[in-house]
């Protein structure tokens, strides 16, 4: 008996008294009218597509690693470096704060945008999201610091994020600087022209 007809063979010895399906009763049919959504479908289906068209601009391409103790920095032209440095240092308080610790990368994603877009909607400048990092001087690079760092960019109302203190969080946060929001401009420019006479 050679090798096939004896895996054949034993084959058959374990199926035992297994019966194949019937064919007609194995084939999709394709006679049968498909079903129209229902209008819950349809709505989870535009919730959806509505979430995923939210959040589309922040990338979630390859990005550059950073390493876990190299701080984070970033200004747009126009900003002072005592400003920055009065942000790294909790000059300012966090007027909000987002918690991505442990959560999934497309949760941040998803959460990150809504965040800073009601920030800036309740004209606050200052927010801190804390992310975490590795403890060890030979852990990983983390990757929710890494994509953190080339989003915050992507946005228009930020103005400048760097690392928090120690009592912040240290590397594991970073705080935010908002653009001011037009209304806010407004308050602080009747304020000024009050105080002129």
């Amino acid at each position: 008996m050679t090798q096939s007809a004896r895996d054949d063979h034993d084959f058959r010895a374990l199926m035992g008294d297994v019966q194949p399906l019937r064919r007609e009763g194995n084939r999709a049919d394709p006679g049968r009218p498909r079903r129209a959504p229902s209008e819950a479908q349809l709505a989870r289906r535009e919730s959806a597509e509505a979430e995923s068209a939210g959040d589309s601009f922040l990338s979630d391409d390859f990005v550059e690693l950073l390493p876990p103790f190299d701080p984070l920095e970033f200004r747009r032209d126009g900003i002072q470096q005592g400003v920055v440095d009065r942000l790294r240092h909790g000059g300012y308080a966090a007027q909000a704060r987002l918690h991505l610790l442990r959560r999934p990368l497309a949760e941040c994603r998803r959460t990150l945008p809504g965040f800073i877009e009601e920030a800036q909607a309740h004209d606050l400048r200052s927010v801190l999201i804390v992310h975490g990092r590795g403890r060890e001087i030979d852990s990983a690079p983390n990757v929710l610091r890494s994509y953190l760092a080339k989003w915050l960019a992507q946005f228009e109302q930020v103005q400048a994020f760097v690392s928090a203190q120690p009592s912040d969080g240290g590397l594991g946060a970073t705080w935010v600087m908002l653009r001011k929001s037009e209304r806010a401009r407004a308050a602080n420019r009747e304020r000024q022209q009050k105080r002129r006479g």
